[in-house]
């Protein structure tokens, strides 16, 4: 037994502990302090030892007990994480030269490191992946390996996260030098390497490579070469090596599916890409954020907003936190489409979490605002771009375009100027759209000089008119005063030589109309197919406007035989239907006309009338207006010409009639009668 004062020459630190004994009427009598050792048992009799300060107590552990090796295990352990960290700090301080790197190791592992620790300090020193590499020759030819492959894993991750392609390619030539087999591990880190180095025909190299060695890929590499073919172009094989994967019972992860999703959604196959985020769910694979935002996107790219909308739902039901790019694509989905109010939502719910919103997806909130009529809505976005602190959020000029497209619509000449002004005072130049705009502002308020002065702007900005602006200018003409008409036609004629003289020739009431007849055909057969339409709407409207109806039926019949107008009329056994949806107003009363006087020429031929006349003008309505477009004004028009068309109650913007009625009126109403319909025609025509 150990004396009392051979106990003050133990090497410990003590710390101070109470303990109680087996027999409580000895604890009380006799309390003992505890002396901290893990090779010595204490004294069974010890003085009391002075109190000493909570840092210097001794605490005993029995070394027999299992708390005891813990505890040296875990100091151990301590004491090899510090060397270990210790190690690879030196590594990543010092230059990339093999002596050095050398001296740094046998520093810090007088003792042959473990295979563990070779690991560990390889994948700490990632940051410098150069002395990673001497390091892993180092551990080689010094520590105790037992799977080369392994360290060289580690080193080909190094190379791999600062995207190093040509040091990867020698290691791996290195590898196989030295008889080291590779093994999956190896293959999916270079194939991820070259495929992060912006390399994907590389990356489909390296997994062609895989059977020559024996490697079959699993799940983790096929969502890498997936996405690598997908990025190398070939959609073809990066899908069907989806199918294969599926076919293997590989287990689906969300990185692959979203690939798959992508690469569906990049070709166009947006069915596709909802199957496969359907069939994850189906194979009990719960969607991350990554896989939601890639399914969102692509939905809305394939303009199925209804399909966001739902996706959405789910995503916040399955508590997942969307990010930005969750906010992204959902304002992407609902401008696209025109959703005004859940565009707004997500707007509002990206001010409140206070995300980076940029130019881009303001323009596309503009945009969208203008399109459907939100002016308070566009007017706060618009405040909220310049109050911006960022750079990269404040207006540009296709903001400022979209105000002025906003404001010329509305008729609000005051706020498109103020705009304008703005716009130049930012350090911008009016473009070809913003002058389009104001143009067609100035043409809806009737400041006829204003719209002459706008034109005059293109010249000084040395901006040349195309075919847009040249259709706004024939919009204009078509609601122009006769008196004022010669001003318009003059920026017409300036603009586009060809379209002054159609119009030209509509406008003169004695030329031929076979000479506009074959004017038009040879202006609409040269013009862009996106105006055609619009031209041949505003130049009946202006024939309407002008009283000059034998002309705008000439022109309907070149728009007829050029295509421009399909499937106007379509008959059935059971009905006639004339569709107007998509015609002006002029254009459309011009095709009625017509039709009616169709339809008497059968009857008084003796031809059978089908069941069911039906006129479909659509429902829609003029955005910034509150009437209910064609379908206010054709419902106006029947009454006034007394015709049996009433507007169907189970189908919106229809007009129907039975074949009795439709013959009783027409008959009524003799072919002289029809054809004198222009007078009234053109007062319509002008008051819209």
């Amino acid at each position: 037994m150990a004396s009392p004062s051979s106990l003050l020459s133990w090497p410990h630190r003590p710390i101070s502990l109470s303990f109680q004994p087996k027999n409580p009427s000895s604890s009380a009598s006799s309390p003992a302090t505890a002396r901290v050792s893990v090779q010595d048992a204490p004294p069974s009799d010890t003085k009391p030892s002075p109190k000493k300060s909570s840092k210097t107590r001794g605490l005993w552990v029995n070394p027999n007990s299992p708390r005891a090796a813990d505890l040296a295990h875990a100091r151990a352990g301590s004491r090899r994480r510090a060397r270990l960290a210790a190690a690879a700090s030196t590594l990543g301080a010092c230059e990339p030269e093999e002596a050095l790197v050398t001296a740094a190791l046998e520093a810090a592992f007088p003792e042959p490191p473990s295979e563990q620790d070779a690991v560990i300090v390889l994948n700490t020193t990632a940051a410098k992946p150069s002395n990673a590499v001497l390091a892993l020759r180092w551990f080689l030819r010094n520590a105790k390996v037992r799977k080369k492959a392994i360290l060289y894993n580690v080193a080909l991750k190094a190379l791999r996260k600062r995207r190093r392609w040509s040091d990867t390619e020698a290691l791996w030539d290195e590898m196989l030098r030295e008889g080291v087999q590779p093994d999956n591990a190896t293959f999916t880190t270079v194939i991820s390497c070259a495929r992060a180095c912006g390399l994907p025909n590389k990356a489909v190299e390296w997994f062609e490579k895989m059977p020559d060695f024996g490697c079959s890929p699993d799940m983790l590499t096929y969502s890498v070469v997936i996405d690598a073919y997908g990025r190398a172009g070939d959609t073809e094989m990066a899908l069907r090596l989806y199918d294969r994967a599926r076919g293997e019972e590989l287990q689906l992860d969300p990185v692959i599916c979203a690939t798959a999703i992508k690469l569906h959604s990049n070709s166009g196959n947006f069915d596709g890409a909802l199957n496969v985020f359907e069939e994850m769910k189906a194979a009990g694979v719960k969607p991350n954020l990554v896989v939601y935002n890639t399914v969102l996107d692509a939905m809305g790219r394939a303009m199925r907003p209804w399909v966001v909308k739902t996706i959405h739902r789910e995503l916040v039901n399955q508590k997942v936190l969307p990010n930005r790019a969750t906010c992204c694509c959902l304002l992407q989905a609902y401008t696209r489409a025109r959703y005004g109010e859940d565009a707004m939502t997500v707007y509002m719910m990206m001010k409140d979490e206070v995300m980076d919103i940029d130019v881009v997806l303001y323009n596309m909130l503009l945009s969208m605002c203008a399109d459907i009529g939100y002016i308070d809505e566009a007017e706060e976005i618009f405040r909220d771009m310049k109050a911006s602190m960022h750079a990269r959020s404040k207006p540009d000029s296709w903001s400022y375009s979209s105000m002025v497209t906003l404001y010329a619509c509305t008729g609000n000449v005051l706020g498109a100027e103020g705009i304008l002004n703005e716009m130049v005072e930012a350090g911008f130049k009016p473009n070809i759209f913003i002058l389009t705009s104001l143009t067609r502002c100035y043409g809806r308020a009737g400041r006829t000089d204003d719209v002459v002065r706008s034109f005059a702007m293109l010249d000084d900005l040395g901006i040349t008119p195309d075919d847009r602006f040249c259709g706004c200018l024939l919009t204009v003409a078509a609601s122009t005063p006769a008196e004022e008409l010669d001003k318009v036609i003059g920026c017409i004629d300036r603009s586009n030589a060809q379209l002054g003289s159609v119009v030209k020739l509509l406008v003169d009431s004695v030329a031929p109309g076979e000479h506009l007849r074959e004017a038009a055909r040879d202006l609409l057969g040269s013009v862009r197919g996106v105006v055609k339409m619009p031209y041949c709407n505003s130049l009946m409207d202006l024939a309407a406007n002008l009283n000059q109806m034998e002309k705008a039926c000439a022109l309907l019949d070149v728009a007829l035989q050029l295509g421009i107008y399909t499937n106007v009329q379509t008959r059935t056994r059971t009905q006639w239907s004339l569709h107007l949806r998509g015609l002006s107003v002029g254009a459309a009363l011009t095709t009625l006309h017509v039709w009616m006087s169709d339809l008497y020429t059968a009857v008084q031929g003796g031809e059978e009338l089908p069941p069911l006349l039906g006129i479909h003008t659509g429902q829609g309505k003029n955005t910034y207006s509150s009437d209910r477009g064609l379908a206010a004004v054709f419902e106006s028009h029947l009454k006034e010409l007394d015709a049996p068309f009433h507007e169907a109650p189970d189908k919106a913007g229809w007009f129907l009639t039975t074949s009795v009625a439709a013959k009783h009126w027409l008959e009524t109403n003799k072919s002289a009668e029809l054809v004198a319909e222009p007078c009234r025609m053109h007062n319509l025509v002008a008051s819209t």
